[in-house]
Formats: structure tokens, C-alpha cells, sequence
């Protein structure tokens, strides 16, 4: 959960970060009704254009409209962030105990529910660089790589500090976690079905953390969060049923955990809950957008019911 930690920081930096976003009008198809729902899908930060039958915009390396200022700027918030989350991890995580640098295997730990964390940190941290990328102009298609190139990066920087630690390593559950998140962000741009299925994440204290049994902090309470998979039914149901499908409604698939004792035991639990699109809120303009998309990693309280190890219902499931 360390990128998580570290995407979920620089995700708290992001509203100081806007960029451009706009609208395409409705429109028509020739086969009948056109699922605007995923034309509309702004991706992170700016408008997807790779969407079906809309106009893309070519991508030209050479252009030089860049807000060299404001991208100046920005670099320097995002290296301070990286020096003021390296003090930390290396004050709590490096200082102590350092060995020689080795490898060390831990899928078993957190039943793979700190993978999915290390997942979501790495889209949440392109998301972030993105979004500097995009408010300095810079072309979506030159965002999106450059962003995904420095979420690995900075990543794997971590992992190989981590690799010196007498009591962890270098995970390459965690290096392949973080690759395939910081991927799963760049295909969602290339291949816009994608941007139907969005990973999420949701947090409520744990009773050990409100009654002082947790000697940890939000990031490591583990019992608290959930981990989520949001599906866009709008754009993947059968025609005729999502024309009555609510656009602001999609389903979700969560997963949590419970006593976990790091050695591979504990508790998994799974979850079906409603959830809502944000994307629909009448929010427009650079800042708006960019607020909706920052949203929508969150999974907000819903109706829901866990269905493994037993069945619960829930009126507001976080």
C-alpha cells in the first residue's frame, strides 16, 4: 500500500491543478440511438477525442502553444511533493535497518488486497501528473504518455528504496501491480471501451482505529477500505434496456479485508453495491471537469450487499 499512499497524496494536491475540458453536442447515429454517455466520458482531465465516430485531433510533437510558466510551475509543486514524500518514507519505511538490496516475494501478504492498492495508486498518480501536463497545455496524447512514463518511474524509485530494507525488499508483486495500473490509465486513452470500467476507492475508520486498537494511520487501515470496479451500465447494457437505465447509476464490484495478521490470513470480503456516476453532475468548464474526474476514483456510499464469506445488506456501503 506504499504507492497508494504516495498517489493518495499527490491526488490531495491535485485541485490546485485544473485543465481544459469540453463538451461535444449531442448528435445522431445512423444505427439509431448514439450512447453519448461514453462520447461524453472526459478522460482524467480532458476531453477523450479517440472516441467513436468523433473528429481526433492529430497529434503534432512540434506544436509549441505550451504554458511554459505555468508548467514550470507546476514541476516545481510536483518535486516538492516527491521531496516531501521521500523525507517521510524514509523517516517511517528507510531510516532504519538497511541491507543489502534484495528481492523478496510477498503476494500471500494482505491477500493481494495491498496489489490492488499499488494498482490504484499508479492511476491516481497519472491521473495527477496529467492533469499538470494538461493545465500547461500540453496535448492529451503528450500527457498521457509523459504521465504514465514518470507514475512508473517515480514507482519504481520506491520499490528499489525499498529494496534495501532489511525487513521488506523489492516486491515485484508491487513493481507489476504498479505497471499494470499506470498501463491500465494509458489503454483507457487509446481504447475508450475501456473508460466503462473505472477503478475506485472507498475509506471508513475501522473500529480498531476509532477505539485506538490500530496503532497505524488511515493509509494501513486496511479493515476500513475497500477497493472497487465500477461498471458504466449506460454504455453496456442491451439498447433497449439502457434507454431506462438511469445515466447516473452504475454497479460495482468491491473487495475488503478483516484481520488481516500479515502472513497470508485474514478475512476477504466481497461486495455488489450501486454506484454513482459523477460524471453526470452538471459541472462544466476547465475547473468543473476536472473536479468530475477527480471524483470519480471515489466510490460514495450506496446500497449494497456483501455476497462472500456471508451475505449482508447495507443501506450506505463505503
Amino acid at each position: 500500500m506504499k504507492i497508494l499512499k504516495t498517489g493518495l497524496f499527490c491526488f490531495l494536491l491535485s485541485p490546485f491543478i485544473f485543465s481544459q475540458t469540453n463538451s461535444f453536442p449531442d448528435s445522431n447515429s445512423g444505427n439509431g440511438r448514439l450512447k453519448l454517455e461514453l462520447k461524453e466520458i472526459s478522460f482524467n482531465n480532458s476531453l477523450q477525442l479517440k472516441t467513436y465516430n468523433l473528429p481526433e485531433l492529430e497529434f503534432d510533437p512540434l506544436q509549441t502553444r505550451v504554458n511554459y510558466p505555468l508548467f514550470y510551475g507546476m514541476g516545481a509543486v510536483y518535486l516538492g511533493a516527491g521531496i516531501g514524500v521521500h523525507i517521510y518514507k524514509k523517516n517511517t519505511w528507510w531510516k532504519d535497518d538497511r541491507t543489502n538490496f534484495h528481492f523478496q516475494d510477498d503476494w500471500p501478504y494482505a491477500l493481494w488486497f495491498d496489489k490492488i492498492g499499488h494498482f490504484f495508486g499508479a492511476t491516481i498518480l497519472v491521473h495527477t501528473f496529467s492533469a499538470g501536463f494538461e493545465a500547461a497545455d500540453f496535448q492529451t496524447e503528450q500527457a498521457m504518455l509523459y504521465s504514465t512514463a514518470m507514475a512508473i518511474a517515480f514507482q519504481m524509485y520506491v520499490e528499489i528504496e525499498d529494496g534495501f530494507g532489511a525487513n521488506w525488499g523489492f516486491s515485484p508483486g508491487d513493481a507489476i501491480a504498479n505497471t499494470l495500473g499506470a498501463g491500465y490509465a494509458l489503454a483507457q486513452y487509446y481504447f475508450p471501451y475501456l473508460q466503462n470500467f473505472q477503478f475506485k476507492y472507498s475509506y471508513f475508520p475501522s473500529a480498531k482505529l476509532r477505539n485506538g486498537e490500530h496503532k497505524g494511520n488511515i493509509f494501513d487501515d486496511f479493515d476500513g477500505q475497500k477497493h472497487w470496479l465500477t461498471f458504466r451500465m449506460k454504455n453496456l447494457l442491451p439498447d433497449d434496456l439502457a434507454e431506462i437505465w438511469p445515466a447516473f447509476l452504475n454497479l460495482a464490484v468491491g473487495m475488503g479485508v478483516k484481520n488481516l495478521d500479515g502472513l497470508g490470513g485474514g478475512r476477504r470480503e466481497i461486495f455488489i453495491a450501486f454506484d454513482f456516476n459523477v460524471l453526470e453532475l452538471p459541472l462544466t468548464g476547465k475547473f468543473g471537469n476536472f473536479v468530475k474526474n477527480s471524483l470519480n476514483y471515489i466510490h460514495f456510499p450506496m446500497p449494497g450487499i456483501r455476497i462472500s464469506p456471508d451475505s449482508a445488506f447495507f443501506v450506505f456501503l463505503f
